[in-house]
């Protein structure tokens, strides 16, 4: 399995693969149109014979915020480390980008807490998160499960680290 930043030749199966859950309402659809004119966020998994099989973006929302979204991986190709492996890519481009906070907005909670995020209130999320919402059919009632993840140590945060209250507390924070 190769991870690499996406090209205009792969966004016609990341269109297929994003789309077809979304068709299920598992995630947001995303417009052929979008997809190329957003190119440069996404990243890709292929597979042998160089078929996309997975695919993920990272959204910059602020200095230091960006949202993973759109991660998916192809059906009847899950639990083998494709998302694991997007989700590790992604987090390692917003490090070289000096992120400190990573988001998502999803209904797989238990695969994003393995990769070290951490439920919070969506309402505490900053409110350029929403400016897409209203494109989505479930707009008026959001049943997605905000997670965060810190990628410097708390003592680097500052304010960061309390604008955003958790649900369930990371290991460093005590009590």
């Amino acid at each position: 399995m190769q991870f690499r930043k996406a090209v205009m030749a792969d966004i016609p199966a990341v269109h297929e693969i994003i789309n077809g859950y979304a068709a299920q309402g598992l995630m947001l659809r995303r417009p052929l149109m979008m997809l190329y004119e957003s190119v440069r966020d996404f990243t890709v998994a292929v597979g042998d014979g160089g078929q996309v099989v997975g695919v993920g973006g990272l959204h910059i929302m602020w200095q230091d915020l960006a949202e993973i979204r759109s991660l998916a991986v192809k059906p009847g190709l899950t639990q083998r480390g494709v998302g694991r492996g997007l989700v590790e890519f992604l987090l390692d481009e917003a490090r070289s980008l000096g992120l400190k906070r990573i988001f998502a907005l999803t209904y797989q909670p238990g695969f994003f807490a393995k990769c070290g995020f951490h439920v919070v209130q969506k309402e505490t999320l900053p409110q350029k998160v929403w400016k897409e919402c209203v494109y989505c059919d479930k707009f008026h009632n959001c049943d997605e499960i905000a997670m965060i993840r810190w990628l410097v140590p708390p003592e680097e945060l500052g304010e960061e680290a309390h604008e955003i209250p958790l649900v369930a507390k990371p290991n460093w924070v005590k009590g």
